[in-house]
């Protein structure tokens, strides 16, 4: 029984750790979008001054209810915690994961369509990938931080500021990273499916 609570515990640790992240994420990601490309200098940032103090007041705001209303914290931590338990796999599913052979070849398939979608091109945005997947019909629902978590569990390197295309610099992944990763799985042009979804 202390095992089962354990893995419990451990589970909700560990959950409560994605859900931050991924607020975090999208928190800062609309913060950059207040970006104005048309502009130069200070003008340019300060729509993400001013969104980074609409986060700030909001989360202000949101203490002072909770100071208020203390009682709120009774409907705000068991969806947290439901959140934070769904948000990493259970025993159940620890049963079907992958031996090692299989996630090597898991590996490969989506080091094969990397390289597929970078083509001769240096770096590509997460986002640029989950286009891909998604117009594939894979990855359904995920966010650019579920593809993130799921390169990163696979051991594929993502950097955290990459430019491409002319974009601002976001979370992607670099062709030389990957080259130096496995030489030996970059072809021409791959058409392997991918096993991330």
């Amino acid at each position: 029984m202390s095992t089962r609570l354990q893995h419990l515990a451990r589970r909700l640790w560990d959950g409560s750790g994605v859900l931050a992240r991924r607020r975090a994420d999208a928190v800062a990601a609309w913060v950059r979008r207040g970006r104005r490309d048309d502009l130069t200098g200070v003008p340019a940032i300060l729509g993400c001054w001013l969104r980074a103090l609409l986060v700030l007041l909001g989360g202000y705001l949101l203490w002072r209810l909770i100071r208020a209303a203390p009682g709120l914290l009774w409907l705000i931590v068991p969806v947290w915690c439901w959140r934070a338990v769904r948000a990493v796999p259970s025993a159940d599913d620890a049963e079907s994961v992958p031996d090692e052979g299989a996630e090597a070849s898991a590996r490969d398939d989506v080091l094969a369509l990397l390289f597929d979608i970078l083509g001769d091109r240096p770096a590509v945005h997460l986002s640029e990938v989950l286009q891909h997947l998604q117009k594939q019909g894979r990855g359904e629902g995920w966010t650019v931080t579920d593809l993130r978590a799921r390169l990163e569990a696979l051991d594929i390197p993502v950097a955290a500021k990459v430019k491409a295309g002319g974009k601002s610099p976001t979370r992607g992944v670099r062709k030389s990273a990957l080259l130096a990763l496995s030489p030996e799985t970059a072809p021409e042009a791959s058409t392997a499916p991918s096993t991330a979804a």
